[in-house]
């Protein structure tokens, strides 16, 4: 669903999108808006900020409260960091500036999309790999790997995001919580364990970011 006050840009972003098969709902404002998730299944929302009534800030606040957590883009012509910084306390998935990169969009939406995926089904398959996170199983074909809860999270966290760099202390706070004492060898050493385990296969790798940290790389 589009919603934004702008009748050329709804159309705009309704074209860029039916372009690539998404099926596009449209309302002007966020009771539309709302009006719209009653009637609909809805997969993720492209949302303004400024519109007559109950704005995109509002209308974030709103699903949110009522623990609804549908992926929300917002796309304003607000630019400055405290624009977008009340859009994330508000709520929203991720937050871009108008005027819009179509090619950037779509890749958000996709980003999006694909998250919100992983969340709902708490799987993350890659190739023939499949991560099952309520039974934290790796599975590969007949081959089922049960893995110490620690190292499942981590290869799940970073598998979910493929390609982002994540720190170390981004992990650390993630995986063992920002109160541990834990110190940074210990992430060190579930890494060389998670390596060691995934050795030879082809689907994905972990990969380490000079001064930085880690990320997962996918292969398939």
């Amino acid at each position: 669903m589009v919603a934004d006050d702008d009748k050329n840009i709804r159309l705009y972003l309704k074209a860029v999108l039916e372009k690539e098969n998404y099926n596009v709902s449209l309302a002007a404002n966020g009771e539309q808006a709302l009006e719209l998730l009653d009637r609909q299944h809805i997969d993720l929302v492209v949302l303004d900020i400024m519109m007559p009534g109950m704005d995109g800030y509002e209308f974030t606040r709103l699903l949110r409260e009522n623990d609804n957590d549908l992926p929300i883009l917002m796309v304003s012509a607000r630019q400055q960091p405290s624009d977008k910084k009340q859009g994330f306390l508000a709520g929203t998935d991720d937050y871009m500036t108008k005027p819009i990169d179509a090619e950037e969009f779509l890749l958000r939406i996709k980003a999006l999309l694909r998250r919100a995926k992983i969340a709902s089904e708490r799987q993350i398959v890659i190739g023939d790999v499949i991560l099952d996170y309520d039974s934290l199983t790796v599975r590969r074909g007949e081959t089922v790997q049960e893995l110490p809860q620690k190292e499942f999270l981590l290869l799940y966290k970073l598998l979910s995001y493929p390609g982002k760099i994540f720190t170390r202390i981004q992990l650390m706070d993630e995986i063992w919580g920002a109160d541990s004492e834990t110190g940074w060898e210990t992430l060190t050493v579930h890494v060389g364990r998670l390596r060691k385990r995934f050795e030879g296969w082809e689907e994905f790798s972990i990969e380490s970011v000079r001064g930085l940290g880690y990320k997962a790389v996918k292969k398939v």
